[in-house]
């Protein structure tokens, strides 16, 4: 993808019937902007990341984000912050997919 340019995250989606996908969409040394493509049912295990930000923008769909040991509900157009160190995940729980944007600073 050339960069800069408009992008549509649904654009970029690929769905695994096995387990949860994931595509990037921009990655520079200090930002990775990625995808997390979930089928109903399907999970990203609880994980932190040591030196690293994360925020997840649900970009459609609902599901669980697990977030130092609660589990809140999350749907279209809501945000979650999970900063340096603190354990997170997220499940689908709704009744069809999951796409989440995830933002990682700085990149992996």
């Amino acid at each position: 993808m050339d960069h800069p340019s408009v992008i549509r995250p649904t654009d970029h989606a690929i769905w695994r019937s096995d387990k949860m996908a994931k595509t990037t969409i921009f990655e520079s040394p200090r930002l990775l902007v990625g995808l997390n493509c979930f089928e109903m049912g399907q999970f990203h295990a609880l994980h932190s990341h040591e030196g690293m930000d994360k925020v997840y923008q649900v970009v459609e769909g609902e599901g669980m984000v697990l977030l130092e040991g609660r589990e809140l509900p999350i749907k279209q157009g809501e945000l979650v912050v999970a900063p340096e160190g603190v354990p997170h995940g997220i499940r689908n729980t709704g009744t069809g997919r999951l796409l989440v944007l995830a933002v990682l600073a700085p990149s992996p």
